[in-house]
């Protein structure tokens, strides 16, 4: 679990982000054409290369890399977590 602030990023485990990589141009080698990620075991909805995922994939890396310049951790996760409950109600409809 990543945490800022002492703040955790609580992820629900779903694998929906990992079902829909196919606009994110940094990912474009980690799948077939489909936008499901390759490292997905799509039966526990767990990343097979965890420990070496891409920077993109942890969420508190690319905060400190990528966002801690221009938005408070709060705000990132929130905005996580909008986006993720978007993929979540794409994968109902």
């Amino acid at each position: 679990m990543s945490k800022v602030n002492n703040i955790p990023f609580s992820c629900r485990r779903c694998g929906s982000c990992c079902r829909n990589i196919q606009f994110i141009e940094a990912l474009s080698d980690y799948h077939n054409g489909d936008g499901i990620c390759k490292y997905l075991d799509q039966e526990t909805n767990l990343c097979r290369i965890y420990e070496t995922r891409p920077l993109l994939c942890n969420v508190e890396a690319s905060y400190e890399t990528f966002f801690s310049q221009s938005l408070k951790w709060e705000e990132y996760l929130k905005r996580n977590y909008e986006g993720c409950e978007m993929l979540c109600q794409k994968k109902k409809s």
